[in-house]
């Protein structure tokens, strides 16, 4: 799977795709993640890929240039399954659109910055907008990171144990349960004994318990979907 990155920011996304399983995916050539420097398309040579917003008001807005700019460069080279552009007015992001967006194999992500970008490219560009929570950031690339991050996580071969993403929360519906490792008795805390016990499916059937406790105690909206 491929990722195009475009941001004004592109240093703040260095770290996140260079370590543990974001870089192991690369390693493997299961993901290939390109950063896009929007400067680079500037209308001029002052590197300006803003302005002022029309009718007034505080902040600057993000120019179609630039980013049309970008966008017909990658797509003259390949054809993507989407661009997606977060925002915090987007949809917010869930396990089923992580999912989804998991079986493309060409995606866009556009990081907004400032007050956003100039409308015209939510309308004729982009074809999905997400965002990863009910608050505002500076930019757009920590919600990149997240999305991708989530994504790749989630792709065949890139977990040494792919039971392990199919177990995660949110995969059935439901909260993971508790998770314990050794020592079996720390300081007189100490593991359930069906846990000790080998009984694979009474272990199962245990942990679908406590995730169905669990989610009735914390996300007992999760429930009523």
């Amino acid at each position: 799977m491929r990722f195009d990155i475009i941001t004004c920011q592109p240093d703040l996304l260095e770290s996140p795709f260079s370590h543990s399983i974001l870089k192991r995916a690369q390693q493997k050539g299961l993901v290939e993640i390109h950063i896009h420097d929007l400067r680079q398309y500037a209308v001029n040579k002052h590197g300006q890929i803003d302005d002022y917003a029309f009718g007034g008001g505080a902040g600057m807005v993000m120019m179609i240039e630039p980013i049309d700019k970008c966008i017909s460069e990658l797509q003259a080279a390949r054809t993507y399954d989407a661009i997606i552009y977060m925002t915090p007015d987007g949809q917010t992001l869930n396990q089923g659109i992580v999912n989804q967006f998991s079986l493309l194999e060409n995606v866009i992500i556009l990081c907004g910055h400032y007050k956003g970008v100039d409308e015209r490219v939510r309308q004729h560009f982009v074809t999905h907008e997400i965002s990863i929570g009910d608050y505002v950031l500076s930019g757009g690339e920590l919600g990149a990171a997240v999305l991708a991050d989530a994504i790749i996580r989630i792709i065949p071969g890139v977990l040494n144990d792919e039971t392990s993403a199919l177990t995660d929360s949110f995969q059935d519906g439901l909260l993971a349960p508790p998770v314990y490792t050794r020592p079996a008795e720390y300081k007189g805390l100490t593991v359930p004994d069906i846990l000790m016990s080998g009984d694979t499916p009474r272990i199962e059937q245990w942990r679908f318990e406590q995730a169905v406790e669990r989610t009735k105690q914390r996300r007992p909206d999760l429930l009523s979907e």
